[in-house]
């Protein structure tokens, strides 16, 4: 392949369903540089560059691709915030000037968000504040196929139908265009790899370097192909041909932030349904169904090139609060400026490099030591991968997380296969009957015999108590998952009698320190932990 976009578009990958792979993300910074270009949907749903005729640009395309072009986010951040007074540098931030966690207390903003209603707020806020005249942002699209879309917001009242997080393929080469036809001053809002692509595209044309003034970052976990949305609502009871659009982040009243649900409309005007996604099989992010296949190849969780980073704060203290709350990364002095100027319309607490990283550990420890494994693998293969901030290593990387990063890659591909066997069957249930096996192996190569001890005791407790009992133990460890207190149990207890697997734990006073599983009991009174 003669230049370094058409490796991105496809290169040899002995990992990929016929063994071929996609580095591209799908952004369209290549279609608006050059018309050779076009930003079509691949058979798995997933936006992708194809070229057509010759590239009249290729030294600029290169150098404006988030996968192609050399130039780091370390570079970027930089040349956009290093010379800031007070300016820390971290190297899964980025560049930052503070960090929160928080949300807004004004409006109703909160309750139309996702979390915190933190992004839609601050883009009011610079409408309002004449920072900008304009805010591009994804909105509902035109048909179910384009369920969302980048485009133009004017004011606040078009911004606030842009509220809430999109978990489904975009991409933005005509709204870039857009910019370039009309004047003003922009706000951007997208994922780390938009991001980038903006900050690489402003630094060689004059009219986008003049117009984007500010970008706000999404925090990533990955960007999913639209069998995403197909799957949830189709599981969720309404056929293919019924989608007219899914809210991935429906709010549940009474729930952890973490459990919320997703909204189904439906073309044929019947009424929403409803789907807490605890009861759906795609929608649990650590098995990566449905992800683009550059998400893999990504090493910017928190958008290290964006003004200013907003994600969900997945941290124990706050994830309870189910109305959400953000956690905040702020690199440009401006947008620290604006919140200082609207505090009273806030709600935040102070946090820091640590505690934003616990709040997106998984992703971070997948995006890092994950990525070093799968470079690689690639690199003694003598394949092609983009360049990296992380190096090809497996430098520290047990025998145990080889294994879980390589089923990994298996889920996200044969998930595709999955679904389009469903489609083909018309029938759901093939999809669940083609990944059931993948994942249980998943789970037996991820999972640390403790953890499979532990949840097999909280699989029989739950079989065994009725689901009033579960729910008020549950109540009583503090809503669920790990236990942060221990009971006392008796041999005549009905839990006893069953001849239940429980853990025996010491109580120091912060849950257990040690556990193991014994079947039957004695007649002394005994601490156990109640799993449930």
């Amino acid at each position: 392949m003669s230049n370094t976009v058409e490796q991105v578009i496809q290169s040899p990958d002995k990992d990929a369903i016929g063994d071929m792979a996609t580095y591209c993300v799908g952004c369209g910074a290549c279609a608006y540089l050059d018309p050779a270009f076009n930003i079509v949907k691949n058979i798995d749903g997933c936006y992708q560059a194809s070229v057509q005729g010759s590239i009249a640009k290729e030294d600029v395309v290169n150098s404006a691709c988030p996968f192609a072009s050399s130039i780091n986010e370390d570079v970027l951040g930089g040349e956009l915030f290093s010379k800031q007074a007070g300016v820390h540098h971290d190297q899964y931030l980025g560049y930052w000037l503070n960090a929160y966690v928080g949300y807004v207390s004004a409006d109703g903003w909160r309750s139309r968000g996702s979390s915190g209603g933190m992004v839609s707020w601050l883009a009011s806020k610079m409408l309002e504040d004449g920072l900008v005249d304009a805010v591009i942002q994804v909105k509902d699209g035109p048909d179910p196929e384009h369920m969302y879309t980048y485009q133009v917001s004017h004011n606040v009242d078009e911004l606030k139908t842009g509220a809430k997080s999109k978990y489904y393929p975009i991409e933005m080469s005509e709204v870039l265009s857009y910019v370039r036809e009309h004047d003003g001053k922009y706000l951007f809002i997208g994922i780390p790899c938009f991001v980038k692509a903006i900050r690489l595209l402003r630094r060689q044309d004059e009219v986008l370097n003049k117009r984007i003034r500010y970008c706000i970052g999404l925090v990533c976990g990955h960007l999913k192909s639209d069998f995403f949305a197909k799957s949830e609502a189709w599981e969720s009871g309404v056929p293919l041909d019924d989608i007219a659009r899914v809210d991935f982040r429906h709010k549940t009243p009474g729930s952890p932030a973490s459990d919320y649900a997703v909204e189904v409309r439906r073309t044929s005007g019947k009424g929403p349904v409803i789907k807490r996604t605890a009861e759906l099989s795609t929608t649990n992010w650590g098995l990566g169904y449905f992800k683009y296949n550059a998400c893999d190849y990504c090493d910017d969780v928190l958008a290290e090139t964006a003004d200013v980073t907003f994600g969900d704060a997945w941290i124990p203290k706050y994830v309870n609060d189910g109305e959400g709350c953000n956690v905040i990364v702020v690199r440009n002095q401006d947008v620290q400026d604006l919140f200082d100027r609207h505090r009273d319309e806030l709600v935040l607490h102070d946090s820091d490099s640590a505690e934003v990283y616990q709040s997106q550990a998984g992703g971070f420890r997948h995006r890092r030591q994950g990525l070093a494994y799968r470079l690689y693998v690639h690199k003694q293969r003598g394949e092609w991968t983009p360049t990296k901030r992380v190096k090809p290593s497996l430098d520290g990387i047990s025998d145990q997380r080889q294994k879980t990063y390589a089923m990994r890659t298996i889920l996200k591909n044969e998930s595709f296969v999955a679904f389009r066997e469903a489609v083909k069957a018309n029938d759901f249930s093939e999809f669940r009957k083609h990944m059931k096996p993948i994942e249980h192996s998943y789970r037996r190569v991820s999972t640390s015999p403790k953890k499979r001890i532990i949840r097999a005791c909280k699989r029989i407790v739950k079989c065994m108590l009725p689901a009033g009992a579960v729910a008020r133990i549950k109540k009583l460890m503090g809503g669920g998952g790990v236990a942060n207190r221990t009971y006392s149990v008796i041999r005549s207890s009905a839990i006893c009698n069953t001849k239940a697997w429980l853990i025996p734990v010491q109580n120091n006073g912060l849950g257990f320190s040690h556990a193991f599983c014994v079947s039957g009991f004695s007649a002394r009174k005994q601490r156990y932990l109640l799993a449930a």
